[in-house]
C-alpha cells in the first residue's frame, strides 16, 4: 500500500492491536500499570526522553508499578489534556534520522494526564497519594522562579505571591505551590515524602529544586521546610535529546507513512542520554539502569561534559556559522572548516578541563556531536541557538577559557567563539544584512560591539559577562587577532587561517 492510500487509524487504546500491525506498540498490559510517577510539564522534551524510557522498562515487564500521570499547569497544556484524553495518553515518539528515515513507535508509560486549572483538587490528591514516590518535573528555568540577578527565589513572581497566601478552598497555581502543599498534607497524614527529580536542562538542577522549593515552604511555614530539607530527596540529572517542536507535517508525515493519525506525536533525534544521581527516599525507584540509564553518584562531570562540549560547542557554530552565511545548524555543522574548529575546541580546550568520566569514551562523543550538530532532519536554527548570549556564553564557555588559562593553556578557539559573538553583535552580516539579535542585555551588548571601532576590547569591558578576562593577555590576544581577521576578510576565511 502506498503512502497516499494508506488508511489511516486513530490512535487510541481499543485501536492498539491494529495499530501494531504498522508500527511498534507497548507489548505490556496497560490494564495492570500502576500509578507511581506525577510528572509536572509533560511536553515534547518528557515524552521522548523519561517516559520513553519507562516504556522500554515496561516492555521488559519492569516497573509496571511505576506508570506515570501527567499534570499540565499552565493554559497551553489545555492543548495536550485534550490530546492525551483522546488518545487514552497513548503518543507517538518519531525518532529522525539524518538519512531521511523514520522510526515511529508508541509509548504508553503515561496513563492519566491532569490540567492542573480544571482539576486542581485531582492534582493534589493525586501528588498527596503514597503511591506517588517521585514528582518528576520539567518545568524550564523559568518554572523555579529564580530571580535574575541574585540566583535566589523571585518572592515578587505574581504566582508565588498567590500560592503563598492561598484562601481556604484555593487552589496553587504554581508547581512550587503544588508540590509544597502536597508535602504538606503528606507531613500532617504521617506518609513519606516523595523524591523531587528535575529533568530540566539546568545545572544542578536538584539542588536548584532543593534550594528554590525549600525557600518557599520556608516562607509558608519552617517547621515544613526543615521537614523537607531533611526528609525530601532532590536528585541531580544530566538528560540530553534534541527534540524540535512538532509540526503539522510531522503529523501529516506519520499518518502517511504509517497510518497512526497522532493529534500529538513528538519528534526527535536518534542520540538520548540521561544521567541520572542516584538519590532517591527510601532508595525507591524504578531500575532505570536496565534501560541504559547512567545511574551514578555524582552527575557533576557528565554535567560539565554536556555544558562544556554540546552546550558551548553550539556557541562555537552559531555565531560563525551565520557570518558565513548559514541558517540551520546542519549547514553549518557540514562545514569542514566549522567541524575542525569545533574538534579542534572540544578536544584541544574544553576536554583537558573535564574530570574523567566512568564509562564513557570522549573522543567517541566528541565526534556523535558533530553528527547530531549536522543532522539535516533536526533543521535547529543557528538564530535559536544564538539567542540568550548573554546567559550562555558565561555558564557554558568562558569557565573553559579560565580553567584553561589558570592552566597555562592556549584558548585561541574560545577566543574565535568570543570575537564571533562580538562580530554578530553588530547587528550586520557580512553581506550587510540585518541580524536580529535576541537578548536580555541587547542594548548594552549592541552598544559594546559598536564601541570596539574606537576601543578593541570594549565588549570585554562587561564585568557583569566577562569579569576580569579584559587584563588577561592569554585570552585578549588571540581575541584581538580574531576580531580582526573577521573585518578583514570574513568568517570562512578567518576558519581556513584558524584551523589551517
Amino acid at each position: 500500500m502506498s503512502a497516499a492510500t494508506t488508511a489511516r487509524t486513530p490512535l487510541r487504546q481499543d485501536t492498539l492491536a491494529q495499530v501494531g500491525e504498522r508500527v511498534p506498540v507497548p507489548t505490556y498490559d496497560r490494564g495492570a500499570l500502576r500509578h507511581g510517577i506525577a510528572h509536572l510539564g509533560v511536553g515534547g522534551f518528557h515524552r521522548a526522553h523519561q517516559a520513553m524510557y519507562l516504556d522500554e522498562l515496561m516492555n521488559r515487564g519492569e516497573a509496571l508499578d511505576w506508570a506515570i500521570t501527567g499534570v499540565g499547569l499552565m493554559p497551553g497544556d489545555a492543548r495536550m489534556a485534550e490530546a492525551m484524553a483522546a488518545q487514552d495518553c497513548l503518543y507517538t515518539v518519531v525518532v529522525k534520522h539524518p538519512d531521511g528515515s523514520r522510526e515511529p513507535r508508541v509509548v504508553g508509560s503515561m496513563v492519566d494526564y491532569l490540567f492542573a486549572p480544571e482539576r486542581g483538587a485531582e492534582v493534589l490528591d493525586l501528588l498527596a497519594d503514597p503511591a506517588t514516590r517521585i514528582v518528576s518535573l520539567t518545568v524550564t528555568e523559568g518554572g523555579y522562579h529564580v530571580h535574575q540577578v541574585t540566583g535566589e527565589l523571585d518572592a515578587d513572581d505574581d504566582g508565588l505571591r498567590h500560592d503563598l497566601a492561598l484562601a481556604d478552598g484555593e487552589l496553587p497555581v504554581t508547581a512550587f505551590g503544588y508540590v509544597v502543599e502536597a508535602l504538606a498534607r503528606r507531613r500532617a497524614a504521617g506518609t513519606a515524602p516523595f523524591t523531587v527529580m528535575s529533568c530540566d536542562n539546568i545545572q544542578g538542577n536538584g539542588h536548584v529544586a532543593s534550594r528554590m522549593l525549600t525557600a518557599f515552604a520556608r516562607l509558608r511555614d519552617p517547621a515544613l521546610a526543615d521537614w523537607i530539607a531533611a526528609e525530601v530527596r532532590f536528585p541531580n540529572s544530566m538528560v540530553d535529546r534534541i527534540t524540535p517542536v512538532t509540526t503539522p507535517e510531522d503529523r501529516e508525515d506519520l499518518a502517511a507513512h504509517s497510518g497512526v493519525a497522532d493529534a500529538w506525536p513528538v519528534v526527535c533525534e536518534p542520540f538520548t542520554q540521561w544521567v541520572l544521581e542516584d538519590d532517591f527516599v527510601g532508595g525507591d525507584r524504578p531500575a532505570l539502569e536496565d534501560v541504559d540509564v547512567q545511574v551514578v553518584p555524582d552527575v557533576t562531570p557528565y554535567e560539565l561534559m554536556k555544558l562544556r562540549l554540546l552546550n558551548a560547542g553550539h556557541q562555537a557554530l552559531a555565531y560563525l556559522g551565520v557570518l558565513a552565511g548559514y541558517t540551520y545548524a546542519h549547514e553549518a555543522a557540514a562545514d569542514p572548516l566549522l567541524e575542525r574548529y569545533l574538534l579542534g575546541y572540544m578536544e584541544q580546550e574544553a576536554s583537558p578541563t573535564l574530570a574523567p568520566l566512568p564509562g564513557l569514551d570522549l573522543d567517541a562523543y566528541r565526534h556523535r556531536l558533530i553528527e547530531r550538530f549536522a543532522n539535516p532532519e533536526i533543521r535547529d536554527t543557528l538564530a535559536r541557538l544564538c539567542a540568550e548570549s548573554s546567559d550562555r556564553i558565561p555558564k557554558w564557555l568562558l569557565p573553559v577559557v579560565r580553567e584553561r588559562l589558570a592552566a597555562g593553556g592556549e584558548v585561541r578557539h574560545a577566543a574565535l567563539t568570543v570575537a564571533a559573538w562580538s562580530r554578530y553583535a553588530e547587528a550586520v552580516d557580512e553581506q550587510g544584512q540585518p541580524i536580529e539579535v535576541v537578548d536580555r542585555r541587547r542594548d548594552a551588548v549592541l552598544a559594546r560591539a559598536r564601541a570596539q571601532a574606537e576601543d578593541p576590547l570594549a565588549f570585554l569591558r562587561d564585568p557583569d559577562l566577562f569579569g576580569d578576562l579584559v587584563d588577561e593577555p592569554g585570552f585578549t590576544g588571540p581575541y584581538l587577532e580574531a576580531r580582526a581577521l573577521l573585518h578583514e576578510v570574513g568568517a570562512k576565511e578567518t576558519l581556513r587561517r584558524w584551523v589551517g
